[in-house]
């Protein structure tokens, strides 16, 4: 079974018809697929990226919101202490406050570039509100300097809390940055393939071009010289080349035929030198 099976591999050739469509089909093959892959990549790498600058853009504006909160709640807290008739107190949104630095914190604690100031910016928060409650006895009391108290008491506390805020933003741009030169990257490698797709298919287009040059055409102009020769000048047609296919094929019977008629010629040619 096996010797037959290589005697059938051995004596199997492929007819020229096969062998340009195999030669082909490779480049196509080669081709599409180098394309293939190189579209996923750059629809993997641009909705992984995507998303990613999506997510650092909505940080980035919480993050925004956080900062204008806790400003004009300050500036409020500043006027109740300016001006000796406004006895009413700021309101503060402070379960906002809290679900916007829970939802920082759950996002910038799972990405690639992790944020660790979220902590930072609610314990800040927390000491600076718990500051701030004071202000009504402030106000109320005849022996505390309300001015006194908000810029030794909580002016620092407000500073600090905007510092890490600022921090904050500042390292979510960072991040941001970082996303946008990973997409870049990530676009130079999904067209990568392509590139590589098209050196391929130039140099397996080169290389086809090589082998029907050596193999096909070489051999057709040998071909039409030694039969020019025979055809003018009557000498032997004698060219032989190496081949399985129906080029090899069509020079044998080309050898037979002119070969034929040249004992054909020389046999009238013996009647005419015996008449």
């Amino acid at each position: 079974m096996f010797m037959k099976l290589k005697q059938g591999i051995r004596h199997f050739r492929l007819s020229l018809r096969a062998k340009l469509v195999l030669a082909l089909s490779a480049i196509a093959v080669v081709l599409l697929m180098s394309s293939l892959i190189s579209v996923l990549e750059y629809r993997r790498m641009s909705s992984y990226v995507s998303n990613l600058i999506a997510q650092d853009i909505r940080n980035i504006n919480v993050a925004q919101q956080l900062v204008d909160a806790v400003d004009a709640y300050n500036l409020q807290v500043l006027a109740v202490i300016g001006d000796d008739n406004l006895n009413k107190l700021p309101d503060f949104d402070r379960k906002g406050f809290q679900d916007h630095c829970d939802s920082l914190k759950a996002h910038l604690g799972g990405g690639d570039h992790p944020v660790p100031l979220a902590d930072s910016v609610l314990y800040a928060y927390s000491a600076y509100m718990l500051a701030s409650m004071e202000l009504e006895d402030v106000i109320q009391s005849s022996f505390i300097n309300s001015r006194d108290w908000y810029f030794t008491r909580l002016q620092p506390l407000f500073n600090r809390l905007r510092s890490y805020l600022e921090q904050m933003s500042a390292d979510i741009y960072e991040g941001l940055r970082q996303n946008s030169e990973d997409f870049d990257s990530g676009l130079s490698r999904s067209i990568v393939p392509g590139f590589v797709a098209v050196a391929v298919g130039i140099l397996l287009v080169f290389l086809f071009l090589f082998y029907m040059l050596v193999y096909y055409v070489k051999p057709l102009y040998r071909m039409l010289g030694s039969l020019d020769d025979y055809l003018q000048y009557r000498r032997r047609y004698t060219y032989t080349f190496e081949g399985d296919d129906q080029l090899t094929e069509l020079n044998r019977e080309i050898t037979e035929l002119t070969e034929e008629n040249r004992q054909l010629r020389r046999r009238l040619q013996d009647l005419k030198d015996k008449r």
